[in-house]
């Protein structure tokens, strides 16, 4: 065995067999190519997209859904043979995953969808589902001893990387628009990474990170670009099965449900939820996969676009929602996204930014889950997708919030109306109680 072959072994899974591109179909073996198949063409979001392959029959002998439901780490590491990682040992020392599968009745009778489930991701450590792929950045970027890690975000990514890397001390770089929201940003300080605000779009501070990493031997978190995030980001679907199971009447230790609704910007959280159930499926862990709805907003419909033409790339758009985690002008991550649609039989659905801020007041006072404005939009999809015709209300519908309302407190305030302003006294109280504000 020589040098290479015996460091590849030392930091690749057991358990990967290739990476295979999704635009030409070439395979590469594990730790031959690192980011995206040369065969992508001039245009930026038509990259050669690589999927991790795994040996199946290997996976079943190590791990099966009991053994997972038992395992007392409830993190993602309890799936670490169904990871690009070599054990579970490699992930940062800061559990990520194991978020809540919510039944939320108060919002079910007032919906009147009687198996409705809300996936609250907002849970995770920086209070994102980013956290996912982060995790999986971290340990693939020490496994390789890079000194540097790096991503592009509008928010998000960077602060799942920030934390992560925070736990297991190693250092980072981070490109954001400047028009990330503060509260973002302030998580990227306060965790020690050097943030480089763009004066310009997310596209642009993508471009501009993956420019840095190839100058600098940056290890590239970026989503769309590392193809390592999409199997972080597809453990939420693992649990969403196993939740199901153990939540619903089944004999069966992995349930899947009849549709999955998620938010959409660059198309790689929903190209992972398909993945997961891709990966349960080919296992025989359950029966059938959900349809899978991707929602985006009207003000930033590039792969609603694509789907609804028949297009395989997405034409670029300008996008400007105020749901700045899937703001996105050209997705980085469209064959995925698409795939996950189209070979599931669900789709994509459009709403107004409108409809996206009024979602978060339903979610948090009849759900009792605080969604930034991404992660709403998923349960304004859903909404949508009824109106649409789309969805029954007798079927098993999750919903995944992606983040904390935390995370954009002004949206939230936007919609939820100010403090009332008194005096300290009883008789300014009963003022406000009679200006009906219990009743409000």
């Amino acid at each position: 065995m020589n040098r290479k072959s015996a460091r590849v072994q030392a930091i690749e899974s057991p358990f990967v067999k290739a990476l295979r591109c999704l635009r030409c179909g070439k395979e590469y073996a594990p730790g031959a190519i690192e980011y995206v198949c040369p065969c992508r063409s001039n245009r930026g979001s038509d990259l050669g997209t690589l999927d991790v392959v795994y040996d199946y029959t290997a996976v079943a002998q190590a791990i099966n859904p009991e053994t997972m439901r038992l395992d007392a780490d409830t993190s993602i590491g309890r799936f670490w043979p169904l990871l690009p990682i070599a054990d579970r040992k490699r992930l940062p020392p800061l559990p990520v995953g194991g978020t809540p599968l919510l039944s939320a009745p108060r919002l079910r009778q007032e919906t009147g969808f009687s198996n409705l489930w809300i996936k609250d991701d907002g849970r995770n450590p920086s209070a994102s589902f980013k956290d996912r792929a982060s995790a999986i950045a971290v340990a693939r970027a020490q496994m390789e001893s890079r000194p540097i890690v790096a991503t592009a975000s509008t928010g998000n990514a960077a602060a799942a990387l920030a934390a992560l890397a925070a736990a297991a001390g190693q250092r980072t770089v981070i490109f954001v628009p400047k028009s990330a929201p503060p509260a973002k940003v302030a998580q990227l300080l306060v965790y020690g990474s050097i943030v480089l605000a763009v004066n310009g779009s997310y596209d642009d501070a993508f471009d501009l990170c993956t420019e840095a990493c190839l100058a600098f031997g940056w290890y590239n978190r970026s989503t769309g670009y590392n193809p390592y995030m999409t199997e972080g980001k597809k453990t939420v679907s693992y649990e969403i099965a196993l939740q199901l199971a153990e939540r619903t009447e089944t004999k069966a230790p992995m349930k899947a449900p009849d549709a999955v609704f998620v938010s959409v910007g660059d198309g790689c959280i929903i190209g992972g939820v398909h993945k997961g159930f891709k990966d349960l499926l080919t296992l025989g862990w359950i029966e059938r996969m959900p349809r899978i709805y991707g929602v985006q907003s009207t003000r930033s419909p590039a792969l609603y676009n694509a789907w609804r033409s028949g297009a395989e790339i997405p034409e670029p758009v300008h996008a400007t929602t105020r749901a700045d985690s899937i703001s996105v002008d050209a997705p980085r991550d469209p064959i995925k996204a698409l795939n996950a649609v189209r070979q599931t039989g669900g789709a994509f659905v459009l709403v107004e930014d409108e409809a996206i801020l009024q979602a978060i007041l339903p979610l948090a006072r009849l759900g009792a889950v605080f969604a930034e404005p991404a992660g709403a939009a998923a349960y304004a999809g859903l909404l949508q997708a009824c109106h649409n015709g789309l969805v029954h209300k007798d079927e098993t519908i999750v919903v995944i919030n992606t983040g904390s309302g935390l995370k954009d407190v002004r949206a939230a305030m936007e919609v939820a109306g100010a403090a009332y302003e008194i005096e300290p006294s009883l008789i300014a109280v009963q003022k406000v109680l009679k200006e009906g504000a219990l009743s409000a």
